[in-house]
């Protein structure tokens, strides 16, 4: 009864896992990674647009930069996935046609985030608004994406630490798949009988909490410094790639090495270090930018400014005298009249949403 009673403590005083990560409707597969990638997609949109028409920009330019961005980035995480990890596809005993299995796993956030900025800027000029300032604007949303998306790695049983016996430790299974027994990530968990490292670090955990850390530090020093010309988007870098360099270190995943290192860890690294240089080199470029350069140049103005709404006036309650005059000489009689009677009531800026 003892050893029940042992057993039973030690299994309340871990994390245990989902016993499948997949699951079917007739021949359709719902898989849980997949899910967790697109609710993370959607919060960065929703986010995003809430920000950029904040700052000044027309309604719906988000979600047109979408269009282009997501695709790319998916192209582009699930390549740097193949290239860093290519002894998994090629070789051997491989089967190179798994590297388009994206529904099975592996994304690389380098190079979603590299090829998701080629589609960005595709979708900016066509609109004509400057790169910089959208990335300023999707950076918390992008992060908080991460954050979701790492659940997807807690339903697929990957990307977990070592062993552990701290009370958050993970509790791993094996799981069966009667079509095909080395499939372990479609397959369900029978009995919960742990692998031999359980319980484990979940360094899924560790980085998911360390991204939402990393969207409320951007977030709030957005506000506080009113950051422009990308130097938001840096900071979302340099905080993430600063968490993921310990977190790396810690994983226990299959990996290629340079001189001693993952690679993933020698590319935070260095993604820090240029984050934290273009940083301190933007802030030379002023203020952040004016909320007319964020309008879409395919919308006529009066509509930009109707879409932009509130946004564009908790702008230029912040603006400096000179843009504030400036901005109520070009407007109609009733439009300067209503400025200068806000101007009286000394507002305070809008909250971020």
């Amino acid at each position: 009864m003892a050893d029940v009673n042992t057993a039973s403590a030690a299994f309340l005083a871990t994390i245990p896992s989902p016993d499948q990560g997949v699951w079917h409707i007739g021949p359709v597969p719902i898989r849980a990674y997949a899910l967790c990638i697109i609710a993370g997609i959607i919060v960065a949109i929703w986010l995003g647009e809430r920000r950029w028409v904040n700052r000044g920009g027309t309604k719906g330019t988000v979600i047109d930069v979408a269009v282009f961005a997501v695709p790319f980035g998916l192209v582009g995480g699930r390549l740097y996935h193949v290239i860093t990890d290519n002894q998994l596809y090629f070789g051997e005993g491989k089967n190179p046609l798994n590297a388009l299995k994206i529904w099975d796993g592996g994304l690389g956030i380098w190079g979603a985030i590299a090829l998701g900025a080629v589609g960005a800027l595709i979708a900016c000029r066509r609109r004509g608004i400057p790169l910089p300032a959208m990335a300023d604007a999707l950076a918390p949303g992008i992060v908080i994406a991460q954050a979701i998306g790492r659940l997807g790695n807690y339903f697929n049983q990957e990307l977990y630490g070592a062993h552990t016996d701290l009370p958050w430790g993970l509790e791993i299974y094996q799981r069966y798949n009667p079509t095909n027994p080395d499939d372990f990530l479609n397959g369900i968990a029978i009995g919960h009988v742990p692998l031999p490292d359980s319980p484990v670090h979940p360094t899924f955990l560790y980085e998911l909490i360390w991204n939402l850390g990393v969207a409320l530090l951007v977030i709030w020093a957005d506000k506080k410094f009113r950051l422009g010309h990308g130097r938001v988007f840096a900071l979302y870098v340099a905080g993430y790639t600063a968490g993921r360099f310990w977190i790396e270190m810690m994983r226990t995943d299959t990996a290629n090495h340079i001189l001693g290192l993952r690679v993933n860890v020698w590319t935070s690294i260095l993604l820090f270090a240029a984050a934290i240089a273009y940083f301190v080199l933007a802030a030379k470029r002023g203020p952040r930018e004016a909320p007319e350069t964020l309008w879409s140049k395919d919308v006529p103005r009066d509509d930009a400014d109707s879409a932009s709404g509130a946004s564009a006036s908790a702008d230029s309650e912040t603006a400096e005298p000179s843009e504030t005059h400036a901005e109520v000489a070009a407007a109609p009689d009733t439009v300067r009249d209503s400025a200068a009677d806000k101007a009286t009531e000394d507002p305070k800026p809008d909250a971020e949403k």
